[in-house]
């Protein structure tokens, strides 16, 4: 699924680059979203209990700016850029695309550049992942040999938040990558910024400096591996299709310790409609925060067997 989910994004960085390289260029009208003779199979999706509790992958743009209601994030678009395409859903391993800018067809400078935002649910990562400054030492760290630093990761502040910071570059290409990490509810959102020429992608950077990340008075406390250890009574789903895919499944407890919201990263129907009526039969010791019962956010995965950290650790290396 991460392979998938990378030539996604290839795809989309592609059209981004050579909107870029040529200011005459626009997506083709005439294209076809499928085309014609071919039958589109429906298969593992997002999936959520409830309409009204917040998703990540649920963010919007309204009136020039991008809002995200689950990480309280909002930030106004840079006037040269707009979003022209949607990311693809979560992948199984947490990844989403946040939104993907690109140069707008109002703006007619030489110097563009693109900004993808991304988020990296910290439950399910290939790696270990416990905070931004990790990811962004993992990235720097299994960076393709095509690829140079132009300095060592360090931590900055932008709008008041703490911000792990990697500059690299293709020499061959003559591109340059700004990459901005900071931690959200258990996730590591990432600002990457593409283009010819740092200056104006450090301008990007001090243009985010008025973004707004709010506190969410009755967001849940984010815990991972909280099931391990402080499950009470649970009830296993029988899976009978679909035997050997991941299910990764983010779920908020009551102050009762009952399930009350259940999000899947990625299921098929089936597989969602029976694990969220095991999972509302599931019961947890209750969450406490200074000795009171408060809601928690945690991750379990089913489906395919999750490998150790060990192992999750060897494969994001090696791949």
């Amino acid at each position: 699924m991460r392979r998938i989910l990378a030539l996604l994004l290839s795809f989309a960085a592609t059209a981004s680059l050579a909107q870029e390289l040529s200011p005459d260029y626009k997506p083709d009208p005439g294209l076809k979203k499928v085309p014609e003779g071919v039958i589109l199979i429906k298969g593992a999706e997002p999936s959520a209990s409830d309409s009204k509790t917040p998703l990540p992958e649920n963010g919007r743009l309204a009136n020039d700016a991008y809002h995200n209601d689950y990480f309280g994030l909002s930030f106004k678009l840079p006037p040269q850029l707009a979003e022209i395409y949607k990311g693809p859903p979560p992948s199984d391993t947490g990844k989403y695309v946040l939104t993907e800018l690109v140069p707008s067809e109002r703006y007619n400078g030489a110097d563009k550049a693109t900004m993808f935002v991304t988020a990296q649910d910290q439950f399910f990562s290939l790696a270990p992942q416990r905070s931004a400054a990790e990811t962004i030492k993992l990235k720097k760290e299994t960076l393709p040999s095509y690829y140079e630093p132009e300095r060592p990761p360090y931590e900055m502040k932008i709008a008041g938040r703490s911000f792990s910071r990697l500059d690299y570059t293709s020499p061959v290409a003559g591109i340059h990558w700004v990459v901005l990490a900071t931690d959200i509810r258990c996730h590591s959102v990432e600002f990457i910024l593409t283009g010819r020429n740092p200056k104006v992608l450090d301008a990007l950077v001090a243009g985010l400096g008025e973004m707004k990340v709010t506190s969410i008075a009755d967001a849940p406390a984010c815990m991972p591996d909280y099931a391990e250890g402080n499950t009470l009574h649970r009830v296993d789903p029988v899976l009978s299709d679909h035997k050997f895919n991941a299910i990764p499944v983010r779920v908020i407890i009551d102050t009762k310790g009952r399930v009350r919201h259940v999000h899947f990263l990625s299921a098929f129907p089936e597989q969602a409609r029976l694990i969220t009526d095991a999972l509302f039969q599931w019961r947890f010791k209750p969450y406490l925060v200074n000795g009171e019962p408060a809601e928690v956010e945690t991750g379990i995965m089913f489906g395919a067997p999750q490998r150790t950290k060990k192992e999750r650790t060897v494969t994001a290396v090696n791949d």
